[in-house]
């Protein structure tokens, strides 16, 4: 770390921000953790580069090697834990719970998971196939084999709720695949991933093959985006961000994995269990202060438990403890900042206006710091109330009404995002049935708990492409055949 402040990876060097430096703020105390280095857009450029230089070799690396490196920076990374947690916790303003149980400690395991992955098969036999003479070719039985093959220099830009977790979830499959990669963390809390390419520099990773780029504003991820050494941008974050990303890349046909905006329906039937729909759904208030994209952020309650899910939400939202993160009781902690806070406020009062009915919460707490909003419920809402309809990434849920099956499926499916929603019933046949008419990539039946090997990504405007387990190998490679005559 330089006098500055924490630095940038460029090319196996670190590096100070050629454009200064910036505050990175402590959400719940509103005090500096550190300063981030500012990239300018020269530096940018020459970390992807960079990225472009090291491709060629690091691709031909055997999957042993890099298995061997992915292992190594995840012991340096279990090392470190002690430092790691404080400051990730301190610029997210997670609880330290979430950060001790879900933060680091997932981080190092998606590095041990795709070490193994490196070492999965690269090639797909095919059977032979004969082919009849055409003017282009002789006939014949023709043998053909499916290699994976890198992509090339991969952007990752990864988001503010969990920015080592999902960094890890990207470079570590793309590093796996023999990809070189650039890191862009989000403004607001960089400085762990900082550290975390001090980590794989440590852990031997030739140079240029990681490298880490900040910046406080759009200029240097726009810059990243752009960059003609650029081969694929990864990207966690918001939709209209997304877009804008996806209009840069088409240009240059650059390989998309983009991981958007969520607005989860929880479907509650009379027959559920309403104590698991219940405690599965106050979730959103109780995991991260809600600033994640697959929470049930939409209640659709059956007529016949309408009244008892509003009741039992109501009752678990006034038994969360809000406050500071380091409690040890604490449930909720802040919004990563003001401008989110703000943007949660009015949403809630947009909700309000349009007809919803305030339950529980709808104001901030009384505390003297920090970027607090209490757990917050809307029932009684319609369908097209701007509340049911657009992402909050906060600690609020919305109810609304159902009568039959078909308006369930019809109000979980009428939102413009399809990445994660949930099905609670004790009848198997109708969630299944249920479950495949939903317009989303991924369903929880009973449950909010992941198969982290399963297929992750979104529909509609929730995204493009799938990582998780060996999807996420298969994500940060291209396909090609090779055919010879047999």
């Amino acid at each position: 770390m330089s006098a500055q402040g924490y630095q940038l990876l460029i090319g196996g060097e670190r590096v100070d921000g050629e454009a200064g430096a910036y505050d990175i703020v402590n959400p719940a105390t509103e005090t500096v953790v550190g300063r981030a280095p500012e990239a300018s857009v020269a530096q940018v450029e020459a970390a992807a580069s960079a990225a472009a230089d090291a491709f060629p070799a690091w691709s031909r690396t055997k999957p042993e090697e890099r298995a061997e490196l992915l292992n190594r920076a995840a012991d340096l990374l279990r090392d470190r834990m002690d430092e790691l947690i404080p400051l990730v916790q301190a610029e997210t303003g997670a609880t330290l719970r979430t950060t001790k149980t879900m933060q680091v400690p997932t981080c190092i395991e998606r590095f041990r998971r795709y070490a193994k992955g490196a070492l999965e098969p690269a090639h797909i036999p095919l059977p032979p196939s004969e082919m009849p003479a055409t003017a282009l070719a002789a006939g014949g039985l023709m043998g053909a084999v499916v290699v994976r093959q890198p992509v090339g220099v991969v952007a990752c830009i990864t988001p503010y709720n969990f920015p080592i977790v999902n960094m890890a979830g990207k470079i570590g499959p793309a590093l796996a695949m023999g990809n070189t990669v650039v890191v862009k963390p989000a403004p607001q809390d960089p400085l762990a991933v900082t550290v975390f390419g001090e980590v794989l520099h440590e852990a031997g990773f030739p140079a240029g093959v990681v490298n880490v780029v900040t910046g406080s504003g759009p200029e240097s991820g726009q810059a990243l985006v752009a960059s003609k050494h650029v081969d694929m941008v990864s990207f966690t974050g918001s939709t209209p961000v997304g877009q804008a990303i996806g209009a840069v890349a088409g240009h240059d046909m650059k390989r998309l994995l983009l991981e958007l905006g969520g607005k989860g329906a929880g479907i509650v039937f009379d027959d559920a269990d309403l104590k698991t729909a219940i405690a599965t759904i106050s979730s959103v208030w109780a995991f991260h202060s809600g600033q994640i994209c697959t929470a049930p952020t939409r209640v659709i309650a059956q007529r016949g438990v309408y009244d008892q899910v509003v009741a039992g939400l109501a009752q678990a939202a006034g038994h969360l403890k809000v406050g500071d993160p380091l409690e040890p009781d604490t449930v909720v902690g802040p919004l990563i900042s003001e401008v989110q806070r703000g943007r949660v406020e009015a949403l809630v009062q947009a909700g309000l206006e349009q007809g919803g009915e305030l339950v529980a919460g709808g104001s901030r707490p009384d505390l003297a710091t920090g970027f607090y909003v209490q757990p917050t419920l809307l029932a009684g809402c319609k369908p097209d109330n701007a509340a049911v309809l657009q992402e909050f990434f906060g600690p609020v849920v919305v109810v609304v009404p159902f009568d039959d099956e078909d308006e369930a499926v019809a109000v979980a499916n009428g939102t413009e995002f399809g990445l994660y929603d949930y099905v609670f019933t004790a009848d198997t046949a109708r969630a299944m049935r249920v479950a495949r008419q939903l317009r989303t990539g991924n369903v929880g039946i009973n449950t909010a708990q992941r198969n982290h090997e399963a297929p992750f990504g979104g529909f509609k405007m929730s995204g493009v492409g799938r990582d998780g387990g060996s999807f996420g190998l298969h994500a940060y490679s291209e396909l090609q055949s090779v055919v010879w005559p047999g």
